[in-house]
């Protein structure tokens, strides 16, 4: 399905209600669109969806919109030779600084095969990202590719999960990104391990928004009894994703059915 600019500002609205930020954000929209008007992506859509995906990702966070413009721009400097100092000239230096810091992500290598292992790479793009709303972004830009990688050949496939499951999903976990880590797995396991993937999404017969609307409910009724004792608490909740599911039954030896809490829920505090 194609996103349109106004699904992202109606989005933003949501939680900004500075008219001058939205003109910015359109603004951003339309550098990215015509930076990127000649390109398609693999499926063969036009390419600004991709960054218009990456920008309702980050909304979605409810993230500043330095950050939304980013997201917007993040692929003009290495596609369309749009400098940094455009950037910062047409809009402002944190959103010019944050395309910097994600260019340079981009750019990251190393001189030994040795040396490339998920847990250099990973420390390499943490200390590159001074700025976290740097990482944040390249995490929303790896979900949107994971969530377009039936566009590639399986080699390509296999070889983007690995990646993500070793090194993207890792840095989600660190920066406390819970529902992006949970997606990245999940998906990563859908293409390294479809037959186990499609076991999972075949035993368990609640849609994924329908748990979460039960864990909701529970949560809710949780909170209402501790509140009658007078116990102050903040409880958090999440239905559980396939991929940390399927790494329980492995830790614990377990067939799906031995696993009853396809639910977490903590205190907050």
């Amino acid at each position: 399905m194609a996103h349109t600019i106004h699904e992202l500002i109606d989005t933003v609205r949501e939680y900004n209600n500075n008219e001058k930020d939205f003109n910015l954000i359109r603004k951003a929209y339309e550098h990215a669109k015509k930076a990127h008007a000649n390109q398609k992506r693999a499926s063969g859509g036009e390419f600004v969806q991709h960054p218009l995906s990456v920008a309702l990702i980050l909304a979605d966070k409810r993230m500043d919109h330095e950050t939304i413009c980013a997201a917007l721009l993040h692929d003009v400097a290495e596609d369309a030779g749009i400098t940094i100092e455009e950037i910062k000239k047409e809009f402002d230096e944190d959103t010019a600084h944050i395309v910097e810091g994600v260019t340079k992500t981009e750019k990251v290598y190393f001189m030994t095969k040795e040396d490339y292992t998920a847990e250099n790479l990973r420390k390499v793009l943490l200390a590159t990202s001074k700025d976290a709303r740097v990482m944040i972004l390249k995490l929303a830009d790896r979900l949107d590719n994971m969530r377009t990688l039936s566009s590639f050949k399986d080699e390509k496939q296999i070889r983007i999960a690995n990646e993500t499951l070793n090194i993207y999903a890792p840095i989600a976990h660190k920066l406390g990104m819970w529902s992006i880590k949970g997606e990245l797995e999940d998906l990563a396991l859908r293409y390294l391990k479809p037959d186990v993937y499609n076991f999972l999404k075949a035993k368990i017969n609640e849609k994924r928004a329908e748990r979460e609307k039960r864990t909701k409910e529970i949560m809710n009724e949780i909170h209402s009894k501790l509140e009658k004792l007078n116990i102050d608490v903040q409880i958090s909740g999440r239905a559980k994703y396939f991929y940390s599911i399927y790494k329980k039954m492995q830790k614990k030896g377990k067939s799906f059915d031995e696993i009853n809490d396809l639910i977490a829920l903590r205190d907050r505090k």
